[in-house]
């Protein structure tokens, strides 16, 4: 039970440190118009952002539930 925890930790931090890189990418991308300094996301762009911070919730929970007594 434990290695799937520790598993599902790697896996969890694999995927969010490639959306990270993705969101970077997109954002090295924009539209360069100096005269709009804020902008909404919308679309696939704020899908990935909601994805960034679930997963990055879910990986600060993993990571203080493996650290635990329990599991060392």
């Amino acid at each position: 039970m434990e290695i799937a925890f520790f598993i599902a930790q790697i896996i969890i931090s694999a995927v969010l440190i490639t959306i990270v890189v993705l969101q970077a990418r997109t954002a090295g991308m924009a539209n360069r118009d100096s005269s709009s300094i804020y902008r909404t996301r919308r679309g696939l762009e704020k899908t990935i952002y909601q994805v960034t911070i679930v997963l990055s919730v879910v990986f600060l929970l993993l990571a203080l539930f493996l650290s635990l007594p329990l599991f060392s």
